[in-house]
């Protein structure tokens, strides 16, 4: 059992706990980055069914759902070492944090690959034979009229992805990556009061999804500004 609860220890551990922050948000960056370029990569084979890629992509979207990101993280950890040593390619001294990144960029991008198939679909067809009529590329159409579109569209499920992906951070301590619930562990070890840390914890995160939120209530809103007034025009 740990000692008797004491609330003014919650305002004395914000500080420390704030001070790794930046990790946690330096994962969470990189690994949606990295995400979300390898999630438009296993689109598009789901797009155009490209024979083998699209059945690898399927079993890839499959696997990552089907099993939970702790698992993921231990695989990658244990296994790309394991792996890469077969090819007498030692990264067994990485810094734990690279796998975490790896680990988190694999599983966004998953559901980014879903989230942009889906979103891609939606966009009018009849565009991309207007595209065409005007002589453009089909590499003209997807970048300067789907994609933008396609963006815009997507961009509800991205920023809960985002917020998602963030909670998972918290996960990072369990290989040794020292962010904030990895200090949060060791304050627990130190001073033995585990509620008000993660009570700390709870506000920071909670703090910083809020700020999300807006942030990604307000880039909404500057997307879809052109639709409306279409709407209105319309009407």
């Amino acid at each position: 059992m740990g000692k008797a609860f004491d609330p003014l220890l919650i305002i004395e551990f914000l500080p420390t706990l704030l001070h790794y922050l930046g990790v946690t948000l330096q994962i969470l960056a990189v690994s949606i980055l990295l995400g979300l370029i390898l999630g438009v990569a296993a689109a598009i084979p789901r797009l155009f069914k490209i024979p083998l890629l699209n059945q690898l992509v399927i079993l890839y979207v499959s696997f990552i759902r089907g099993t939970p990101i702790l698992i993921q993280l231990f695989l990658v950890f244990y296994g790309l070492p394991a792996i890469l040593m077969i090819f007498d390619i030692d990264i067994s001294k990485l810094d734990a944090i690279y796998f975490v990144i790896i680990t988190y960029a694999i599983s966004h991008g998953a559901g980014c690959s879903e989230i942009f198939r889906g979103a891609i679909r939606a966009v009018d067809k009849g565009q991309t034979e207007a595209a065409y009529s005007v002589g453009m590329t089909s590499s003209q159409n997807f970048f300067r009229i789907v994609l933008p579109q396609a963006l815009r569209i997507a961009f509800p499920n991205l920023a809960n992805s985002v917020i998602g992906a963030l909670k998972d951070t918290s996960l990072a301590f369990t290989i040794g990556v020292m962010d904030m619930v990895g200090r949060g562990d060791t304050l627990i070890s130190a001073t033995a009061h585990a509620l008000e840390v993660y009570l700390s914890l709870s506000i920071i995160y909670y703090a910083v999804v809020l700020i999300f939120e807006k942030l990604f209530k307000n880039l909404e809103k500057y997307f879809n500004r052109y639709q409306k007034a279409e709407l209105s025009a319309a009407s």
